[in-house]
Formats: C-alpha cells, sequence, structure tokens
C-alpha cells in the first residue's frame, strides 16, 4: 500500500521523480521543509552559490506568513495542498504546498521567461511530498528532536540518518534540471 500512495497523474503506477520530473527545467534554486510548527527541517539550496541559503532561509521563512493567509482564507472550505504561486521577489518566484499533517514545502524559483506550468510544480511538490515520507518511515529517524537552540535543527539535520532523506531531495532537484547527472553533494 506504500508505494501505491502517491501515482503520476498518466497512470497508477508509484510516483517516480526520475521518470514523472525528468523533462521539467523549471530554474529551481532552493527547496524547504518547514515543521507545522513552523520551524526549518531542511532548506536546501540546490543551484547557485551556497553564499545564497541565508537568502532561501530569509524567503522560506517571509513565505509562511503567505501560507497561513491562505489557510486562514481557506478554513471552511478544505485546503488544497498545493498552494501554488506565492509571491515573487527580485529575481526568484516562491511556491507552496502543504500536507495533511501541516508539513509546508517550499520551492524557490528563479525568474525566467520560460513558462512555469501548474502541473509541472505539483510535480516537482509531490516528489518531495514523497521524499520526506519515505524519510519519516525510518524508525531511526528521529523527526521530533527537542530544539533547546535554534540551530539545533541544523544539528539533527546533518545527523547520518538524514543522509538519504537530502539524496532523495537532491534526486528530484537532479529530475528536475536543477543539479547536473553526476552531482553527488
Amino acid at each position: 500500500m506504500a508505494g501505491n500512495a502517491l501515482t503520476s497523474s498518466s497512470s497508477s503506477r508509484p510516483f517516480s521523480p526520475a521518470v514523472d520530473a525528468r523533462s521539467i527545467n523549471l530554474g529551481l534554486a532552493a527547496i524547504a521543509f518547514i515543521s507545522p510548527q513552523n520551524h526549518p527541517i531542511l532548506v536546501r539550496a540546490v543551484s547557485g552559490s551556497q553564499e545564497d541559503l541565508l537568502k532561501y532561509h530569509y524567503l522560506a521563512h517571509t513565505s509562511l506568513d503567505v501560507i497561513d493567509e491562505r489557510i486562514a482564507a481557506a478554513s471552511k472550505a478544505p485546503i488544497e495542498s498545493y498552494l501554488g504561486f506565492l509571491y515573487a521577489l527580485e529575481d526568484v518566484a516562491v511556491y507552496g504546498y502543504i500536507t495533511p499533517l501541516k508539513l509546508k514545502i517550499v520551492i524557490i524559483l528563479t525568474l525566467s521567461d520560460a513558462v512555469v506550468r501548474d502541473a509541472d510544480v505539483i510535480s516537482i511538490f509531490k516528489a518531495l511530498h514523497w521524499a520526506y515520507y519515505r524519510a519519516a518511515a525510518n524508525p531511526l529517524l528521529k523527526l521530533h528532536t527537542p530544539l533547546d537552540t535554534p540551530n539545533d535543527h541544523i544539528l539533527v539535520v546533518g545527523s547520518p540518518e538524514w543522509v538519504s532523506f537530502r539524496k532523495r531531495v537532491d534526486e528530484v532537484a537532479r529530475a528536475a534540471g536543477a543539479l547536473p547527472v553526476d552531482s553527488a553533494s
């Protein structure tokens, strides 16, 4: 059942980011996973320099305000997982997704003249959600480690148990054209 929990829109086979997102080249710059308590779980810069990581943290945190507004506006109706385009700032566009357990996934795309189709963005979000789901299914992974200092989440995500999650996120970024095929970061 777990293998069929997330299927692609074109068939009933399990979703595979390598197959379904291969031709997508959206200019993916960063991916952020944010806990239901609004703590960053993982902010991953997938293109550009690592110096931009602070900028991506800022963009992920500012997207929380927009996500909260959308959730409050839809309080009477069921919330759609895909929140769509949240906002644009300088040279990037920010898109949001929220899981049924209130995990927030934010992707940051570089602005270009290319048309960004919602179906392509949804495909990326589903692959990222699946990567998180697979990581959360690991009984050795501690998702709810008590955080004593603001930087404890960095230590948790840097632990060996999180390596497979980071690799899955990188696989989705690679399938989306953001990382070269031979990248092993």
